[in-house]
């Protein structure tokens, strides 16, 4: 079961206030962590409505109400800034997709339908932070665009560790595509990239991660076993 509160912005910004307490100047915890909260919600939506690059830190000021001293006291330029967000995100990738339940763990099968949802259900929760991180990155400067790039890159090898171990066993096809676990990646990306395109369809959260489950088990499954999976779910 996902942890939802461990991915909420305030749970965020905590684990961001420890990797950088050798930055983050100011003393008190509690207080530290309730300004962070409302300076990294209100530079998410700035910058999801206008550009990370139109953003001007005089306008974060404005709209979190915090003073240029006080952003400053968090962070010493933009580019900090974009890499306190973009740590988060592939922090939290590693963490939820690298600890599968027990129940998944030696089925291929089980495994590769709990990564999807895992991951749906991550990006659902961390919204502001996905769409980001996906529109942002073409903006980005080399290093973190460079970032952005290895975040996608470790979500596909969660997948393509399972593709293979799923081919090893004699699971999935052997002639199962290597680039599969690269083409899931886009059937991700879309629910949070392109959510009014689902809303206007009325398309749940729970259709949407079962959609997905089919299509990437009719690309690595031989028919009659995706036909079973499908009848005994």
């Amino acid at each position: 079961m996902l942890d939802i509160d461990d991915l909420t912005t305030e749970s965020l910004c905590r684990y961001m206030l420890e990797r950088h307490r050798e930055t983050i100047t100011v003393q008190k915890p509690e207080f530290a962590l309730r300004k962070l909260n409302v300076i990294i919600a209100a530079a998410l939506d700035l910058s999801n409505r206008k550009g990370f690059q139109a953003m001007s830190l005089r306008d974060l000021s404005r709209v979190s109400g915090v003073s240029m001293g006080g952003l400053y006291a968090y962070f010493d330029s933009k580019t900090t800034l974009l890499n306190m967000i973009l740590s988060e995100v592939t922090a939290a990738v590693q963490r939820v997709l690298s600890t599968p339940p027990a129940s998944v763990q030696g089925d291929p099968v089980a495994h590769l339908n709990w990564l999807i949802e895992a991951h749906v259900q991550m990006t659902e929760q961390m919204q502001p932070w996905f769409t980001f991180a996906f529109m942002e990155a073409k903006n980005f400067p080399p290093a973190e665009r460079r970032k952005a790039i290895d975040s996608e890159e470790l979500t596909e090898s969660y997948f393509a560790a399972v593709l293979d171990a799923g081919v090893a066993a004699g699971v999935f096809r052997r002639d199962t595509s290597p680039l599969l676990a690269a083409l899931i990646k886009p059937l991700l990306q879309d629910w949070y990239v392109k959510r009014a395109k689902y809303r206007r369809r009325r398309v749940t959260i729970e259709t949407y991660i079962a959609t997905v489950q089919d299509l990437v088990q009719s690309a690595c499954l031989a028919g009659q076993q995706a036909k079973d999976h499908r009848a005994s779910a």
